[in-house]
This record gives structure tokens, C-alpha cells and sequence, in this order.
């Protein structure tokens, strides 16, 4: 045990790593072409390291966005609605952290308001925000959950995530097809089992025991 735990000091934080510039990201899929075994030199990869560095900045722009922000503006004026709000089948496209592909999906999103609401596209704006970085789907599933509850403070929150993972369809155990379920149920999504199955059922989950809470 070093010196500093031992008088109770803190650690010094770690350093933020420093942003790449677009050179040296090109540079590095050049690096990468040659390894695949490829020439970056030819005609028709000439251009692909700036192609690559353009998708990364769309594929991960969540990186760029504070999810709280999105939900920041609401509405209170709703004349006392205080049932479910569910948006479905909101298309996501993220990429695993473990192997770079694709993981390719739907979430479904819903709240129990107290006193506010929030515009249904900032929903699917939350879910991109997560979406759009390095990704395991628990995580992402928590995260979306537990940013909405803690900006809104509605009665509950449910979330659930299927999806497609290429690192197990086209790698690895090659199977296609498989979708992976996740959820995350809080307040009254997890402590009522009324209001649960009235979510799983309208998002197309009648059994409870199809999903399993994260």
C-alpha cells in the first residue's frame, strides 16, 4: 500500500486523454488498411481514412451531447394527465465496446409524469445521446433510465432495449438472428405489477418473464 492511502490521501485524479487531431486519426486507418493487409495507397482506399474519421464523428457523437440537457426543457401544463407515456419502437444503432460492430435495435421508453412531461422526441434524442458511443446494452438501458427519472422525478420509469449484437452474428459463435432483451424498471414500473405488465403489453412484452431488469 503506498505512502498516500496509508495518511488518507487521495489519489490524483486521471488526466483527460487528449483529443487525437484528424491527421493522426487518418493516420491511424491507414495503419489499420496495412495491417488488414490491404494498401492505403490504391485508388480506392485513397480516401477511405477521412470516410472512416467522418462515419466515427456521426457514430459517436454522443460523446458531444449532455443527455440531461435534452430532457432540461419541459411541460407542466398537461390539465392533471397522469397516465403512462410509452414511445416505442425507437430504431438505435450503437456500437459494442468490446469489438467496434454494430449493435442494432429498438428501445421502448416510458414514464409515470408527477408534475411534468417532456417532448416525445427528446425521448428518442435520450436514447441516441447513449446510443452514439462505445456501448454495452445493460449499461446503456441503465443509463437511459436512471437519466430520465433523475431529470423528470416522475412516479417511474421503464426501459427496455432489444437488440442485434454483429460481434455474435458475424464473429465469434456466428449466430444470427439472436436478440438480446434488456430492461430497467423503476418507482412504480418496479414496485406495481399493474403498471409493469400494462408497459410490457403495450410494448409487445405480455409475460413478465420475457425480460430480465437490470
Amino acid at each position: 500500500m503506498s505512502n498516500n492511502v496509508k495518511k488518507g490521501k487521495r489519489a490524483a485524479a486521471p488526466a483527460t486523454p487528449v483529443r487525437p487531431t484528424r491527421e493522426e486519426a487518418e493516420a491511424a486507418v491507414r495503419v489499420l488498411l496495412r495491417w488488414a493487409g490491404d494498401d492505403p495507397t490504391r485508388e480506392g482506399l485513397l480516401d477511405t481514412p477521412a470516410r472512416v474519421v467522418r462515419s466515427y464523428e456521426e457514430f459517436f457523437a454522443g460523446y458531444e451531447t449532455n443527455p440531461r440537457d435534452i430532457l432540461a426543457r419541459t411541460f407542466s401544463e398537461v390539465d392533471g394527465y397522469d397516465e403512462m407515456i410509452v414511445l416505442k419502437d425507437i430504431r438505435f444503432e450503437s456500437y459494442c465496446e468490446h469489438h467496434m460492430v454494430p449493435i442494432i435495435g429498438r428501445a421502448h421508453v416510458a414514464y409515470l409524469p408527477e408534475h411534468r412531461v417532456v417532448g416525445i422526441s427528446k425521448l428518442a434524442r435520450l436514447v441516441d445521446a447513449f446510443a452514439k458511443r462505445l456501448q454495452i446494452q445493460e449499461k446503456m438501458t441503465v443509463q437511459i433510465a436512471d437519466t430520465l427519472n433523475e431529470v423528470l422525478q416522475p412516479r417511474g420509469v421503464g426501459v427496455i432495449l432489444e437488440a442485434s449484437h454483429q460481434c455474435m452474428s458475424t464473429r465469434g459463435v456466428h449466430k444470427a438472428g439472436v436478440a438480446m432483451v434488456t430492461s430497467r424498471m423503476l418507482g412504480s414500473f418496479r414496485d406495481d405489477p399493474s403498471t409493469r405488465r400494462e408497459f410490457l403489453s403495450i410494448v409487445g412484452h405480455p409475460s413478465a418473464s420475457n425480460v430480465g431488469n437490470v
